[in-house]
């Protein structure tokens, strides 16, 4: 026979917010009773604090008990007699220093400082500090160890200049690349046209049409007398140099090509573009190996490596990725930059690569991604393209003019530029679009809004005096 059953209280509902706020509520009230205030100062524990810090810093200069420190007569002479204790001053009569007694002497007890400056057994002269009568003299600052940076000195570099200008396109130049004999040099330009040029005198050697947008990208193989440009157009061509004609057209881009890249030692040719994809070209076939799609974005910048990650790219999406070639599969993607990552760089050298975005330039190293540290300095601006050769300078173009150079190593940016527009253009066409150094890393070259081709060099006169390097280390050393 079942029994009586019992009737629940009724329990009131209560939301999931209402019943946390009564959770935090009694933990305040348990553990915080004075609701976020300080506890007050405890002197005591203020003073064992201090008197430690003194002991570790001027402890080793102390004079131990064994170091007994001779007493010194009111007239200067030498005393002869019995020695007190180290703590006591004994203040003596003349007569009584000849005899050696010191009936009629004052001695001072163990209430007298002892901050004095006494002589020790190897006659060095040694610091006596008290630490409970003089903790008020010192600050938690002056017991502090100065730690020196870590951060690595830049190397002294000249200053960069202009001395040359090149005119001739009728557009903005976006696009440049160096022949691997370093002969001449190629830039591709909005006026839908690439001009070669003699890297020596600056004089136009060549024009070659055939894109009906402006171009993007230009690579020349090392490999073969092949140039490849590429543009809005959704073209991607291939020039045979020896009869100035193009041979190949690559199609497959649903979308404008912002960047091209050839690869050093497969015959293999990287397009990135406004389709978000990176494709990769078989070079004699025209035929597409892999289409990279990952990025949510244009991708605008992407550069190889003859080793694993083969390929990275860099997109509007603010993400890098690095790429499996073989499988045309993402190996790992960072997502450091907070803003568009327009330009890459890697070291001619080292096994590393900087980027460059609206907030800030990175280094990363290589092949596994980690993040090295940030540039010294924001250029704030959008950087369009960057540059490094093998001594270690970095350049790095922005839309305002401005041209920047850094130190590799540290990160330091020793020298700010602007660039001066030709005679005619307006001042908002101090933009640079696309930097590169020849083959030696002497001479640098950079493609400007105003339609024209600066080339820079060191200044040969500079010296570390007339320069100075004025650098600080950083105090902050950010993680990301």
């Amino acid at each position: 026979m079942p029994g009586p059953t019992l009737e629940m209280e009724p329990v009131e509902p209560q939301s999931l917010k209402k019943l946390s706020l009564k959770s935090l509520k009694r933990s305040l009230d348990l553990f915080s009773p004075a609701h976020g205030e300080l506890p007050p100062p405890d002197p005591e524990s203020k003073r064992i604090r201090m008197s430690h810090k003194i002991s570790m810093e001027y402890g080793g200069i102390q004079p131990t008990p064994s170091q007994k420190p001779p007493r010194r007569a009111e007239s200067g002479a030498p005393v002869t007699g019995s020695e007190g204790p180290s703590n006591v001053l004994a203040l003596t009569d003349s007569k009584d220093a000849q005899t050696g007694g010191a009936q009629n002497s004052l001695v001072v007890g163990p209430s007298a400082p002892r901050a004095l400056n006494t002589v020790g057994i190897s006659g060095k002269g040694t610091l006596a500090v008290s630490a409970p009568g003089s903790s008020e003299r010192f600050s938690t600052s002056a017991m502090m160890e100065r730690i020196s940076s870590r951060w690595p000195r830049p190397d002294w570099h000249a200053p960069w200049k202009i001395y040359r200008v090149i005119s001739g396109h009728l557009g903005w130049v976006r696009a440049i690349a160096f022949d691997p004999s370093n002969k001449w040099f190629c830039t591709g330009s909005a006026d839908r046209t690439i001009k070669i040029w003699d890297v020596a005198t600056g004089t136009l050697q060549l024009t070659v049409t055939g894109h009906i947008e402006q171009i993007r990208g230009l690579a020349v193989s090392s490999r073969h007398t092949y140039m490849f440009s590429a543009g809005d157009d959704k073209l991607v061509k291939c020039w045979d140099l020896e009869q100035n004609k193009v041979i190949r057209s690559y199609h497959g881009h649903l979308s404008g090509v912002y960047c091209l890249a050839l690869h050093p030692t497969l015959d293999v040719l990287l397009t990135g573009g406004r389709d978000s994809v990176c494709r990769v070209w078989d070079i004699r076939s025209k035929m597409q190996v892999h289409a990279l799609s990952g990025h949510d974005n244009t991708v605008c910048s992407v550069f190889t490596r003859p080793t694993d990650p083969q390929v990275v790219t860099g997109s509007h999406d603010t993400t890098i990725k690095f790429w499996d070639l073989r499988y045309g599969k993402t190996m790992s993607t960072l997502t450091h930059h907070k803003k568009s990552v327009r330009a890459m760089a890697q070291h001619p050298k080292e096994q590393c690569f900087a980027s460059a975005s609206a907030d800030n330039i990175k280094k990363f190293s290589l092949p596994r991604g980690e993040f090295l540290h940030n540039m010294l300095s924001q250029q704030k601006t959008i950087i369009n393209a960057m540059a490094v050769n093998e001594d270690g300078v970095m350049a790095t173009g922005g839309d305002n003019g401005s041209m920047w150079f850094w130190d590799w190593k540290s990160g330091h940016n020793f020298q700010q530029s602007q660039t001066i527009v030709q005679p005619g253009s307006l001042d908002s066409e101090a933009g640079i679009y696309a930097l590169s150094y020849d083959i030696t890393g002497t001479r640098l070259v950079s493609c400007e809004a105003d339609k024209t081709i600066k080339m820079w060099r060191q200044d040969e006169n500079a010296t570390p005096e007339t320069h100075p390097l004025n650098f600080r280390p950083p105090k902050d050393i950010r993680r990301f």
